[in-house]
């Protein structure tokens, strides 16, 4: 009695929130100003962390940037300086938590993907995140992928490469939600996340990359649509928004309907760039 009871005291709360998407729906929210921010761009010398970084410069922001690679480093500083921007540069490499925590040893090629993509979000985030607390001010920013939806299968000599990949894209999204969850409970409403889930992007981490149903993107293209969703503080931004659809249809269809659509979208590519396979 008692828990029908609470079901029907959410039923207001449920309607409200219908309506309030509904409104969002129809009433885009206006981009909120990031002028004179400071914003940390890891991954800054090159690809999507790049082209991120000269977003946030035209939008007169105080950049910080990391990057393993100096030289890729220091010209996406000059790029942004030329833009007008306030730029500090840190060789860093994000995959090691104590260089993070000061700005061992490298890797196996599993380790060394989960501590690229979901490790390196947890040291940042523990660097930072007391700060953004108690100022209860920020946004943070996870990069997944689309495969930290819906794992696609590749050709069988990189299976291992394969499962690790989307084995840390997967525990990225269970971060951004994780992480947003526990703000939310906490009252810290002055701190913002967000989730970017792309699917291939050309950055050369794969050598020709090819989709028949999906375009391959293009950094600049993608830094475009991560800022625009970071301006109006969207929770989850798919790249392209028609990843929608595929994750819909990957809850109400069965097993074997999914596995003849992921045939059909035939991802291929040549080599994973810096990538050997063991046996």
């Amino acid at each position: 009695m008692h828990a029908a009871l609470e079901l029907l005291r959410l039923l207001p709360l449920l309607v409200l929130s219908y309506l309030e998407a509904l409104a969002r729906l129809l009433l885009p929210p206006r981009p909120k100003s990031v002028q004179g921010e400071t914003v940390l761009v890891t991954g800054a010398g090159h690809g999507l962390g790049r082209a991120t970084a000269l977003e946030f410069a035209q939008r007169c922001c105080r950049l910080v940037l990391w990057d393993v690679n100096q030289h890729g480093i220091e010209e996406a500083a000059a790029e942004c300086k030329s833009l007008g921007a306030t730029v500090h540069t840190f060789v860093v490499d994000c995959s090691k938590r104590e260089e993070i925590y000061r700005a061992a040893e490298k890797d196996h090629q599993i380790e060394q993907t989960f501590a690229v993509n979901i490790l390196a979000h947890f040291w940042t985030t523990k660097a930072f995140l007391p700060t953004m607390m108690k100022n209860n001010h920020g946004h943070i920013v996870t990069v997944s992928s689309a495969a930290g939806h819906m794992p696609a299968s590749f050709m069988l000599s990189y299976w291992l490469f394969v499962i690790s990949f989307s084995s840390s894209k997967f525990a990225a999204v269970g971060f951004h939600k994780a992480l947003t969850q526990e703000l939310s409970a906490l009252g810290k409403d002055g701190i913002k996340t967000t989730c970017l889930c792309p699917i291939f992007i050309n950055t050369g981490f794969v050598k020709n990359p090819k989709m028949r149903l999906m375009p391959i993107l293009e950094p600049d293209m993608v830094a475009k649509k991560l800022l625009e969703g970071i301006l109006i503080n969207q929770k989850m931004i798919f790249v392209p928004s028609s990843l929608n659809i595929f994750l819909f249809m990957e809850k109400i269809l069965p097993e074997r309907a999914l596995a003849a659509l992921n045939k059909l979208q035939a991802i291929q590519f040549d080599k994973v760039v810096g990538y050997r396979n063991k046996e």
